[in-house]
């Protein structure tokens, strides 16, 4: 009769596990999405703006239109992109949580610093890219000359495309490293992120499509965990023992 008893809060602690496993994963694919869409219709309104490869009478025309309020637009969008990924990270985070509860310090301390800067590096350079645009928008005084303005646009494509696609990168290592040793992702897609990662890294490019990777990486990820939910929720947390 006593057995029964002692088992029970096992039997329970599983399934309490096995129940966070499952809304964990539901929460990390449905923020991952939302950031998805999120960045993507912000990167698409901010790069309405002339890139750097622009001449002088492209900015002039520009910034003596209308369409810079889609740069505005998308400049408001870029927060809740933002905060869509922290959400997202922080549910990784835990899912990861269900199945490691110690994971690895080293690529978990790793994950959240580059996360935040991510999402810190990304407000900045679109702020700076994007800042003339939104005083000619909602400001009372004159524009800035076309050189500063094409200066701006320098800092903040440096922002985006030099330190915070490493960032990603290196978001994109850590987390399948993470996701791998807690026996959630399948082999190959934790190569495909090991790839991606690598790529990031290294990436020279400045083609707004460079910052839909990561995102478009996070929805293939969030719907392969939630088709293995069910059979993660079945099995026994596991201890991960690297540093």
């Amino acid at each position: 009769m006593a057995e029964p008893l002692a088992d029970a809060p096992v039997g329970r602690t599983q399934r309490s596990r096995g129940s966070d496993t499952v809304r964990y994963a539901r929460l990390s694919s449905l923020t991952g999405i939302i950031f998805a869409a999120l960045l993507t219709a912000a990167l698409l309104f901010v790069h309405s703006a002339p890139n750097l490869k622009a001449s002088d009478a492209d900015f002039a025309a520009f910034y003596a239109g209308g369409s810079t309020v889609l740069v505005t637009v998308g400049l408001y969008l870029v927060p809740f992109a933002g905060i869509a990924f922290l959400w997202h990270l922080n549910t990784v985070r835990l899912l990861v949580r269900t199945r490691t509860p110690a994971p690895s310090p080293i690529p978990d301390g790793l994950q959240l610093m580059a996360g935040i800067l991510f999402v810190a590096l990304l407000f900045a350079g679109t702020a700076a890219s994007g800042g003339v645009a939104l005083l000619k928008d909602i400001g009372a005084g004159p524009l800035p000359s076309m050189d500063v303005a094409r200066g701006l646009l320098a800092v903040g494509y440096s922002m985006v495309f030099v330190y915070s696609v490493r960032c990603a990168g290196t978001y994109a290592l850590t987390t399948t490293t993470l996701l791998a040793n807690a026996g959630i992702l399948p082999r190959w897609l934790a190569v495909v992120g090991y790839v991606l990662a690598a790529f990031l890294l290294i990436s020279t490019t400045m083609n707004p499509v460079v910052m839909l990777l990561l995102p478009g990486w996070a929805v293939l990820v969030g719907l392969v965990i939630l088709v293995r939910t069910r059979h993660l929720a079945e099995l026994p947390p596991t201890q991960e023992k690297t540093v």
